[in-house]
C-alpha cells in the first residue's frame, strides 16, 4: 500500500461521516485559496457545515487537513487524464495541462503545510507524472508533441510559467499558453 492509498484509505466509509469528510475538504481548499495555509479551522468547520470536533475528528493536525487537500487535488489530476484519452492526443494533453495549472495553483497555497519529503508527497508526485506520462507520450508517438521533452521536464516547465508573476489574468494565460505551445513538435 502506497502513501496515496493510506491517506485514500483513512476515508469515512459511512455515507454521513463521507460527506462531512468532502465538506471539510472541499471548505479547506477554498479557505486555503483565500487566506493561505494558515486559515482558520473554525473558518473551515463552519464553511463545511460541521463542529470544530467534527474536523478535528477527521483531521487531528492542520497538516492533516492540508494534506488531504493536496491528495485530493492529485487524484484529480489523475482523474482528468483518464477523462481525457479519448480525445485527439494534442487536445488532450492541452486539457491535462490546463488541469495541471489549476493543480500548481492550489499546491502552491499549500506549500507551507506540506512535508515536501514525506513519503506522501513523494507518493503524490509518482501519481501526477504517472497521469502525465501517457497523455504526453500519446502526443509525442503522433507527432504533435516534440520527442525531446519528458514528462519531468514539462511539469516543471508549466509549474514555473504558471507560479510567474504576471501583470494581470491576460498575461497569465497568454503566457501560459505559450508555455503549452513550446512542446508542440516542428
Amino acid at each position: 500500500m502506497t502513501a496515496l492509498d493510506a491517506i485514500t484509505a483513512r476515508k469515512p466509509k459511512r455515507a454521513d461521516a463521507l460527506r462531512n469528510y468532502d465538506a471539510l475538504v472541499a471548505a479547506a481548499r477554498a479557505a486555503f485559496a483565500e487566506q493561505g495555509s494558515g486559515a482558520s479551522l473554525e473558518d473551515i468547520a463552519r464553511r463545511a457545515g460541521v463542529g470544530i470536533g467534527t474536523l478535528y475528528r477527521n483531521f487531528p493536525t492542520r497538516a492533516d487537513l492540508a494534506e488531504a487537500v493536496y491528495v485530493e487535488e492529485v487524484l484529480q489530476l489523475a482523474q482528468a487524464a483518464e477523462r481525457i484519452t479519448g480525445e485527439d492526443p494534442w487536445t488532450a494533453l492541452v486539457h491535462w495541462l490546463d488541469r495541471f495549472v489549476e493543480y500548481i495553483g492550489t499546491k502552491n497555497v499549500l506549500l507551507d503545510g506540506l512535508n515536501r519529503e514525506s513519503e506522501t508527497f513523494q507518493a503524490c508526485r509518482a501519481t501526477m507524472y504517472g497521469a502525465g506520462e501517457p497523455v504526453l507520450r500519446r502526443a509525442q508517438d503522433v507527432g504533435l508533441a516534440r520527442s525531446d521533452v519528458t514528462i519531468s521536464d514539462v511539469v516543471r516547465y508549466m509549474a514555473a510559467v504558471a507560479g510567474a508573476g504576471a501583470e494581470d489574468a491576460a498575461q497569465r494565460e497568454r503566457l501560459i499558453s505559450m508555455a503549452i505551445e513550446s512542446f508542440r513538435a516542428r
